[in-house]
């Protein structure tokens, strides 16, 4: 017996069918004698529905009243799946985010979780019940309704999973695990067995959109095992496991790539001490997030160039910024460019083996590909290059290290 948190996400209980396929599922493990909580997302599309009618009614609406609004989607397929359940013999009840209660801090629409309070879930484990939780809500101190941003659902499971020491959190999606990568490009990806927690952060991150990133820390940070599956298919899925659980490791896990970059390049900036302190200050206080930074070494002593990466939605935004404190800053001009990817080899293995950057430096020059921009991390390699080679950048590393499907 094993007890078990199974997340359906919204395409797995998108319409009544579903839901009721999704129950079967449930119903299995509770046959097989486990013990079993389940967390569900609103119904496919419902979020977008909610969000659009907040909108239409106030642009600049109260964040509080946006969370009771947004997170109705869930209070439905929770409620339908704890029907489901009874319909097929299964003792269920539906649990709302208050009623855990699942308690967040008080920032509304992006709400953190602070603790889960899961006794009760535990003691009606002991008379044989499935509880069935809302995903993506919470409560905060002051007894308002929270809701925890995009894939906020994925964070819920986790944290109940920690909450009452489950043995395992299922993920149930519209994809069969996590591959090595996007299959709708890299048609030779393959699906892995097992992923590292440290790997499966970088691959979230880097635009792998599989796991949500939170859920993915918080499941590294309580050791929670994580399991991808599909919804649609009886097939194994890919566990999401501490590095010790892999006996052996393979150098490079996975190319993620990410198309939400925008490049940013100031010319002849002063090359003066305190100067990047004074460009990027701004950009913080405007709530900018930057991550790929390099600066050219300075000929003369005087000036320099400085590029940095900022999130494609951001960059009208951040050249607005920039120019305002031109003056200030005393660069010669600011030059955007949304039209770059930032493409990433991530493994545990490059602890441990030399040459890594090299063979992906390697594969990218045999094709043309230029280098723009790279950061490196201790399991990580990014490059940024422009978007017209996305697909021959991917699917030439992803042969170069080896993962090709055979």
């Amino acid at each position: 017996m094993a007890r078990i948190v199974q997340k359906f996400g919204g395409t797995s209980v998108a319409d009544i069918d579903r839901i009721k396929a999704a129950a079967q599922r449930v119903k299995r493990a509770v046959d097989a004698g486990d013990e079993v909580a389940v967390v569900v997302s609103a119904m496919s599309g419902t979020t977008n529905q909610l969000v659009e009618w907040t909108r239409a009614v106030s642009p600049m609406h109260d964040a509080r009243e946006y969370d009771v609004v947004v997170s109705a989607g869930e209070q439905v397929t929770v409620g339908l799946m704890a029907m489901a359940l009874q319909d097929i013999g299964v003792d269920a009840r539906s649990w709302l985010g208050w009623q855990i209660p699942m308690e967040t801090d008080d920032m509304h629409g992006r709400a953190r979780i602070l603790d889960v309070k899961a006794d009760e879930i535990v003691r009606r484990f002991g008379l044989g019940q499935v509880a069935v939780m809302a995903g993506f809500q919470g409560i905060a101190s002051d007894n308002r309704i929270t809701t925890l941003g995009r894939g906020g659902s994925d964070t819920s499971a986790v944290a109940l999973a920690a909450a009452i020491n489950a043995d395992r959190c299922d993920i149930y999606t519209d994809v069969d695990g996590i591959y090595t990568s996007d299959p709708r490009i890299v048609t030779r990806a393959r699906k892995l067995d097992k992923i590292t927690y440290e790997e499966m952060l970088e691959m979230a991150s880097l635009g792998a959109k599989v796991l949500q990133t939170r859920s993915v820390e918080l499941a590294m940070n309580h050791r929670v095992r994580l399991q991808v599956l599909s919804s649609f298919e009886d097939a194994p899925g890919t566990l999401v496991v501490d590095e010790e659980e892999i006996v052996e490791q393979e150098i490079v896990s996975g190319i993620a790539h990410s198309g939400n970059e925008a490049k940013i390049t100031l010319v002849r900036v002063p090359d003066n001490p305190g100067i990047a302190a004074a460009i990027f200050g701004p950009l913080s206080e405007a709530s900018i997030i930057v991550d790929m930074i390099v600066q050219n070494v300075s000929e003369d002593g005087n000036a320099t160039d400085l590029t940095f990466t900022v999130p494609k939605d951001d960059l009208a935004r951040t050249m607005e910024v920039l120019e305002a404190a031109q003056d200030r800053l005393g660069f010669e001009r600011v030059v955007g460019d949304p039209d770059v990817v930032k493409i990433s080899v991530v493994g545990v293995g490059m602890r441990s083996h030399a040459g890594v950057a090299m063979r992906m430096f390697q594969a990218l020059a045999d094709k043309g590909i230029n280098i723009q921009v790279i950061s490196t991390s201790e399991i990580k390699i990014s490059v940024l290059v422009s978007d017209a080679y996305t697909e021959l950048a991917l699917r030439s590393l992803h042969t170069a290290y080896g993962l090709d499907a055979v």
